[in-house]
Order: structure tokens, then C-alpha cells, then sequence
């Protein structure tokens, strides 16, 4: 039986939803909803849209009495198709959720049940803020901070800024102070959050750029042990983040790559703004900076034209960029995109090459691990027994250590895909 007090939520996708689900668990929690299931979906994939709807229609089954609403990217862009889903009460766009107007609205009308009230939906193209509902981090180690929403670009693939508008930014002033009064709650690491984060400040008076923003970060907040940043686009860094990378040691030396392909025609045919010799002369300036850098980074296996020997280019890229915690996307084709239009590449030979893909970034997992063995880290606890290095590699510990904390441990050995280390 749900509790009538806590809304139940379900989050697919990227780090940002997570964010905006605790920012709305908040808002639901203000407004005193009651007997509600909430599913924030994905939009990046036609599977991400697949598994929301058999999400939507497992929480029905086990939630018959609650009102069930549907937000996200998967919603903004297709709210007629969810809303036609017999499981589903409500849908509301990415803008409408961060509201606290919706979540009071609904608290006073509890039975909105109703064809005409079924969808709440605007144009998100035509915001032009940020939401204003910032919350304070979540979790007892790692605070994420949302400092800009939605993408002014077009790649061919992608249907994301039809769910998250246009770029805007947070104000940096605003980022400052929200990430002084999470160092003032005692967390130990900020993650700057964004869909498009590189392109942060194109909004804002002056033209700041992201590297202005952890500069400033890191200077006006000097209590403030480290600073993450996510998923970058690395033809947009900036000067100012290059000397960040070098100069700043509370920098974290891992950066997300969206890089996508490493073949310079698919490059193209996404409509990439890099090419492969970019993403290489970058991965090797950040390491000239950062010795110690790692990069994760996105791949798409089996963009539509892709051949052998393009594919192949990819698969080089893991090595020659050094990448070492990949994230392989099958390509799916989304509806509405152009490269739904383009000669698609047969399922199964999309299904080896991202198989080949995962290969090749547990290979670059296995030997940066066995790198680590005998050398001393700092690592940020996420649990009692587990916590991570700067470089996002995942340590395991045999004896309980305080959560949220930064400890100074010994390597000492690998254990599959984690580190196996002693506190000193």
C-alpha cells in the first residue's frame, strides 16, 4: 500500500532528469500531493521511449489507485501519444514540472482526470529561463547543480532540444550561491549539470564562457574541495577552462566527451561541429595540462551510412583519444529527425559493432584500474564500503568509512571493474 504522503517517482535517462526528479519531489512535497505516481522519461532513443512506456504500465499494475503523470523529454515532444496510454492520468511538459504553480494546481484538483485536462504541455521553444526552482544537491556525498538547460544546435540524430528548448543559462551570481550553501550542508563535491553545459553563458550579458564560470566557482567558493564538470562538447572549451584543467587541482581530471563517431564523413552526417583530428588534438592538449586526466565519452554505433571501415574509425578513437569509461549507443532512429531518413545500417550489424565498442572501453577500464595498483588516492565515499577517485574510478573498501567523506587510501588491488583499496 503507497503512503499517502510520499508521490512516488520513476527517473529514465540522464543525470539532469535525476536533478529535476528530486527538485520536483520537493515541489510535489510543498504542494502536498498525495497518491501520485510521477514518470520522468527519456527522449534520446526510440528504445529510451520504449522502456518509459513498459515503465508506465508496470507502476499502473502495481499502483492501480494513484493518479499516474508522465513529464520528461519523451512527453514534451510526444504528449498525445502518452496521453492516449489508458495507464496515464496527466502528462505535463519539461517547463510545467519545475513549477511550483503545477504541483499546487494539482494538490487543489485532485480529480483533474479528464480529456480536456489530460495534457499540460507548452512550447518549450519558447522559454527563455532557466527554472527557478533550484535544490540543494541530493544524496549525502555529490551535489549536482543545474547550471543550463536545453541546445541551440541540430545533430542530424537527436531530438533532445525539441524536449528541452533552446540554451539558457543560470546566472553565475546564482550558481555561486547555491553552491556556497551546499559546502555550508558539508558536501565535499559540485557537479556542474547541463544538457549542452559548454555552451553556457551564450545567454547572458557579456557572453561569459563556461571556463569564466568554474574559474569563478573555484575562487569565490575556496571552501569548496572539488568541483566536476559533466558531459562536455570539447571543440566549445574555452581558454579559461584549459587554465582551469592546468592550474586548478580541486578541477576533478575527468571530463565526459560527447564525441559521437570518429569517422570525419559520419562526423559530418550528424552534423557534428569537430572532426576526428579535433577530438584527438584535445584529448592530448587536456593530458599535456592534466597528466593525471582521464575521459569518458559517447559513441554511437551504427549511424545511418556507416561502413566497416568508418566504423572503424571509431573503434580506433578509444585508443588513440586514451577513453577510458565509454558510453555506446546503438543507433535507433527517432522520428522526426533527419537521420531517420538516411539508409539505415542492418540492426544486427549495429548490434556486433556496439558489442566491439564495449569491448574496446572495458579493455582501456581494465588497464587504467591496473594502473592505479600501489598509488595513493583521494577518494570521495559515496557509501561506507565504496567511494570514487578523482577519476571516477569506483573503489571498494572491507571496512566501513564515513559517508560523504574525502579519504586518503592505498590501492591495492582490482576487483573486476572496481579498485580494491586501504585507508591510510
Amino acid at each position: 500500500m503507497m503512503d499517502r504522503a510520499v508521490p512516488k517517482f520513476a527517473t529514465l535517462g540522464c543525470r539532469l532528469n535525476a536533478y529535476e526528479t528530486e527538485a520536483m519531489k520537493e515541489l510535489s512535497a510543498a504542494a502536498g500531493i498525495e497518491d501520485a505516481v510521477v514518470v520522468n522519461t527519456c527522449a534520446v532513443t526510440a528504445e529510451a521511449v520504449r522502456k518509459a512506456r513498459q515503465e508506465i504500465r508496470k507502476l499502473r499494475r502495481e499502483n492501480p489507485e494513484a493518479r499516474l503523470i508522465v513529464t520528461g523529454c519523451a512527453a514534451q515532444t510526444d504528449p498525445d501519444s502518452f496521453a492516449a496510454m489508458d495507464e496515464v492520468d496527466l502528462v505535463i511538459g519539461n517547463t510545467e514540472k519545475m513549477q511550483p504553480a503545477t504541483w499546487t494546481a494539482l494538490a487543489a484538483s485532485p480529480d483533474f482526470i479528464g480529456e480536456t485536462e489530460k495534457v499540460r504541455v507548452d512550447d518549450i521553444m519558447s522559454v527563455t529561463e532557466t527554472a527557478g526552482h533550484l535544490i540543494d544537491g541530493f544524496g549525502r556525498h555529490r551535489a549536482y547543480v543545474q547550471v543550463q538547460n536545453g541546445c541551440d544546435h541540430r545533430c542530424t540524430f537527436c531530438i533532445i532540444p525539441f524536449g528541452r528548448g533552446n540554451s539558457r543559462s543560470v546566472p553565475a551570481g546564482v550558481v555561486v550561491e547555491q553552491i556556497r550553501r551546499l559546502v555550508d550542508r558539508g558536501f565535499n563535491e559540485v557537479v556542474l549539470t547541463g544538457v549542452d553545459l559548454t555552451s553556457w553563458g551564450g545567454d547572458l550579458p557579456g557572453r561569459p564562457r563556461l571556463g569564466d564560470l568554474v574559474m569563478r566557482i573555484l575562487r569565490l567558493v575556496p571552501d569548496l574541495p572539488r568541483l566536476r564538470i559533466s558531459s562536455i562538447d570539447s571543440i566549445e572549451a574555452d581558454d579559461n577552462l584549459m587554465l582551469a584543467i592546468a592550474t586548478e587541482p580541486r578541477l576533478m581530471p575527468h571530463l565526459h566527451l560527447s564525441l559521437q563517431a570518429g569517422d570525419d564523413m559520419i562526423l559530418k552526417r550528424m552534423k557534428r561541429r569537430h572532426l576526428r583530428d579535433d577530438a584527438i588534438r584535445f584529448c592530448e592538449e587536456a593530458r599535456r595540462l592534466r597528466p593525471d586526466m582521464t575521459f569518458g565519452a559517447d559513441i554511437i554505433a551504427g549511424f545511418p551510412t556507416e561502413t566497416e571501415a568508418m566504423f572503424a574509425n571509431s573503434l580506433k578513437l578509444v585508443t588513440e583519444c586514451d577513453l577510458t569509461w565509454l558510453h555506446v549507443f546503438p543507433y535507433s532512429p527517432r522520428p522526426g529527425t533527419p537521420a531517420a531518413r538516411m539508409p539505415q545500417v542492418d540492426g544486427r550489424v549495429t548490434k556486433d559493432r556496439a558489442a566491439r565498442l564495449r569491448a574496446a572501453g572495458a579493455a582501456q577500464v581494465r588497464r587504467h584500474l591496473s594502473a592505479q595498483v600501489g598509488r595513493i588516492h583521494d577518494v570521495l565515499m559515496e557509501h561506507p564500503r565504496m567511494g570514487r577517485t578523482a577519476q571516477f574510478a569506483e573503489v571498494a573498501f572491507d571496512s566501513d568509512q564515513p559517508e560523504g567523506a574525502i579519504i586518503t587510501a592505498e590501492i591495492n588491488g582490482v576487483d573486476g571493474d572496481r579498485l580494491r583499496a586501504l585507508r591510510i
